[in-house]
């Protein structure tokens, strides 16, 4: 009876309505379409509550206040990509709720940027989100115009609660398909050689969104990231997201090449898959891997299936890119994004025999070590003087 109705659009229609109605007991909020279940506390619980550190500093996650989108999104760019769909404002005060909900009974701090895109107002949003971080003591990084002279990204770099910058290829120049139109572009087209001379002499954090469809393996991002390394090495590099790997058979060819640099850091952001972080682990060992969510994208509900190099995610709202649905009894069962993604960090973690110490430098004392050094260079108040408790 279950399989036949399942089978027919109308029944899983019906399933899927009353499994709504059960979740929303006891639910709440959290940002755009995404709120908290019972199911999330569960996850935590059984898979969580035991192994996530006391101390926790998110090494990449975006704010913005609304006021400072000077675009209107329309509904054929929402639907442009599927990070445009589930990505929407998230200003200081909902992004330090989400924290408190999401990582209960936890010391948390961020290091926060605004949106990449310039359909907001740069300069503004780089402003408010640095008083922002000062009052909630987080660090941030200043989103960078490519046109700007050196002069100008050191006048940011010199004020308080601003530690690097968050260049992105995007920046080059406006388009209504952004995530597409500068994608081949060569990383000095948005983080040009003046800048990056600026960055040296400051030992400033530099988070780096790499290019190219082919991922941190292509052959010129390997070639220009060495080339930062070579010729800038007082940077902090962090690449972003493990350079986009979020395939085994990409990690292959991104992360390994590059596991001979000490001096070179990854963050983990938006990364589910156990493969890659057990790869990443192995490679460049706990010391060169900073924890991040890539929230608010990771409030998203639900899991990531790959096949080869490529990959599928699912969730259990409809928007527009989700076509291809799970039975309503396995969407039932959706976590959040983030807590997948932790669940694969700690499979990887034990996996690899990794102790208590390794999984506290990836969660706190690698970004607080690299913060720390940049605010002593700065006079400001050192890192572990700062942050919340959840």
């Amino acid at each position: 009876m279950t399989s036949r109705l399942a089978s027919h659009p109308e029944g899983v229609q019906h399933t899927r309505q009353r499994a709504w109605k059960r979740s929303v007991v006891n639910e709440i909020p959290l940002h755009h379409v995404f709120t908290y279940k019972e199911v999330d506390r569960a996850f935590w619980s059984e898979h969580l509550e035991d192994w996530v550190p006391a101390r926790i500093i998110d090494a990449h996650v975006h704010v913005n206040d609304p006021r400072f989108q000077i675009e209107t999104m329309t509904e054929e760019m929402r639907r442009s990509s599927w990070v445009s769909e589930v990505s929407d404002k998230c200003d200081a005060e909902t992004a330090e709720r989400c924290a408190r909900i999401t990582f209960p009974n936890r010391e948390f701090t961020y290091v926060a940027f605004g949106h990449v895109d310039l359909g907001w107002e740069i300069e503004g949003s780089n402003e408010w989100l640095r008083i922002e971080g000062i009052k909630r003591g987080w660090h941030t990084l200043v989103v960078t115009r490519p046109s700007w002279v050196a002069e100008q990204v050191d006048w940011w770099l010199k004020k308080p609660g601003v530690i690097g910058v968050k260049p992105y290829y995007t920046l080059i120049g406006y388009a209504n398909d952004w995530h597409t139109t500068h994608l081949e572009s060569s990383i000095f087209d948005f983080l040009p050689h003046h800048q990056l001379e600026l960055l040296n002499d400051r030992e400033a954090w530099v988070t780096l969104h790499v290019p190219r469809a082919e991922r941190l393996g292509h052959p010129d991002n390997q070639r220009e990231v060495r080339e930062i390394r070579r010729r800038y090495p007082k940077i902090k590099l962090v690449i972003a997201h493990y350079g986009r790997c979020y395939t085994l058979p990409h990690a292959e060819e991104g992360i390994v090449p590059l596991a001979d640099d000490p001096g070179l850091y990854f963050d983990c952001s938006a990364c589910l898959n156990p493969d890659v972080h057990y790869l990443a682990l192995k490679h460049l060992g706990p010391e060169r891997i900073l924890y991040g969510t890539d929230n608010p994208v990771f409030y998203m509900r639900g899991r990531r299936q790959w096949k080869g190099r490529t990959y599928i995610n699912r969730t259990n709202y409809p928007f527009f890119f989700n076509k291809e649905r799970e039975a309503p009894e396995i969407e039932a069962k959706y976590t959040l994004y983030m807590y997948e993604a932790l669940k694969a960090i700690r499979g990887a973690c034990e996996k690899l025999g990794l102790g208590r110490d390794a999984v506290e430098r990836i969660f706190y004392g690698n970004a607080g070590c690299m913060i720390e050094d940049i605010l002593v260079k700065k006079g400001e108040q050192p890192a572990s003087q700062t942050g919340r408790q959840a």
